[in-house]
């Protein structure tokens, strides 16, 4: 019996600390943006605003470029994510359904596409893109991103598709529909979980992306709200209270999204994990 309660007992309690241990930062993060300058730096830890503010969400909002740099961000993370889906649909259709030389080899390939480490590769990027005389320009940063969520796209929708029976394509080109108009009423209402899967990864990925942005647009027009999140200094330090403010802006794109694909987002990932 003893046994048999801690059975029980030890799971929930992993996972109430893995609970804390994450969203504690969360919580500090959000706290300190409406907690006044006094109990930011105070010796002794502040747990809730005393005297809460919206002085530091005043500044992050004022500052130079903010919502310049807000569209630049929802510019490149939408198009990217939403080419990324695009070409992925079509990818992983030809991939799950055809048989073609070289089928095999294309899996592998973006297998190992996804496991490379993006980073080492920014030199030979921004050569690239200097050469082609598109420096500060959010063209770049769009093919990028959308090579870079790409691989993740193409392996996850490839096990929907391939979950999806046949038959019910064969009967839809029966009764008159072409493959095209066979993949769009039949196939594509099924992709539903996996597509917001991997749109929410997609989305994630790019709305957070720092380095490319450094290295490959310095003009601050062209940058987006990761770069932003550096610019909280003066010439006594570090503003925590404004950093803090645009961190909790930065995240609630994110934390919107999340809350509204949650459910059919992780049911999406676990399908496609295993499926195909």
């Amino acid at each position: 019996m003893r046994r048999s309660t801690l059975g029980r007992v030890w799971p929930g309690a992993t996972a109430v600390v893995l609970f804390l241990a994450f969203v504690f930062p969360v919580y500090w993060m959000f706290s300190t943006a409406f907690k006044a300058n006094k109990d930011i730096v105070s010796e002794d830890p502040v747990w809730f605003p005393t005297s809460p503010t919206f002085e530091h969400f005043q500044r992050a909002v004022q500052a130079d470029g903010f919502w310049t740099l807000v569209r630049n961000s929802f510019t490149v993370t939408l198009v990217a994510v939403a080419l990324s889906l695009v070409i992925a649909l079509l990818a992983s259709f030809a991939v799950a359904r055809m048989r073609f030389k070289g089928r095999k080899s294309f899996i592998l390939v973006m297998m190992m596409a996804q496991m490379a480490p993006w980073e080492v590769m920014a030199l030979a990027y921004y050569i690239i893109v200097r050469d082609a005389e598109m420096l500060n320009s959010l063209v770049p940063l769009i093919a990028i991103y959308t090579v870079m969520v790409l691989p993740f796209t193409v392996l996850t929708l490839r096990g929907y598709v391939a979950a999806v029976p046949k038959e019910l394509e064969e009967s839809a080109m029966v009764d008159g529909c072409t493959r095209a108009q066979a993949f769009i009423k039949v196939i594509f209402p099924l992709l539903a979980p996996g597509l917001m899967a991997t749109s929410l990864f997609g989305f994630i990925t790019v709305w957070n992306e720092f380095p490319y942005v450094l290295i490959l647009n310095k003009d601050a027009s062209a940058q987006t709200l990761p770069v932003w999140l550096t610019g909280f200094r003066t010439a006594f330090g570090d503003d925590w209270g404004a950093t803090m403010a645009a961190s909790s802006l930065f995240a609630v794109p994110i934390l919107i999204l999340f809350v509204i694909l949650q459910r059919k987002a992780v049911g999406g990932l676990t399908s496609g994990a295993v499926k195909g």
